[in-house]
């Protein structure tokens, strides 16, 4: 398929000209490799579904902090590195997850807020944090920083 390009009144070979022949181009290449069929201007929201379609799965991740952003009430200066849990956690159906679901159905359970699915949390912690606030108060905080992360 040949495509021709005839530029506005006022308007050169420039960045439209570019666009658009990558865009056939594109498309042409995809057509004739026996991939996938793709449009050549997808619709709204394609992009977002392609984006899920991508889990990233349940793992450790870490973040430089003082310890007044850990929001804990305390005043100080002192660094500390936070780990936490981060991801989803995709695992087979299991009778109770039917069960549950089959209950919320039914309007057994009404209300409450449950979940049908396991949430990426710590499995472990690491030690405990120690540091001094700004009035020189020693402190020592456990159960800080995840030190391994699971589908719970």
């Amino acid at each position: 398929m040949e495509y021709e390009y005839v530029p506005a009144e006022g308007q050169g070979w420039g960045t439209n000209y570019i666009l658009i022949s990558t865009l056939v181009e594109r498309y042409s290449q995809s057509m004739n490799s026996g991939g996938h069929e793709l449009p050549l201007f997808p619709k709204p929201g394609n992009r977002m579904k392609r984006a899920r379609a991508r889990h990233k799965p349940c793992a450790l991740k870490e973040l430089e902090v003082s310890v007044s952003e850990l929001g804990l009430g305390y005043e100080s200066d002192e660094t500390v590195l936070f780990r936490y849990c981060s991801g989803t956690c995709e695992t087979a159906i299991r009778n109770y997850d039917l069960s549950l679901k089959n209950m919320r159905l039914k309007k057994k359970i009404k209300k409450e807020k449950v979940r049908a699915r396991p949430c990426c949390r710590p499995l472990a912690y690491d030690d405990d944090v120690s540091f001094l606030d700004t009035y020189n108060r020693y402190y020592t905080v456990n159960e800080l920083s995840a030190k391994e992360c699971g589908c719970v």
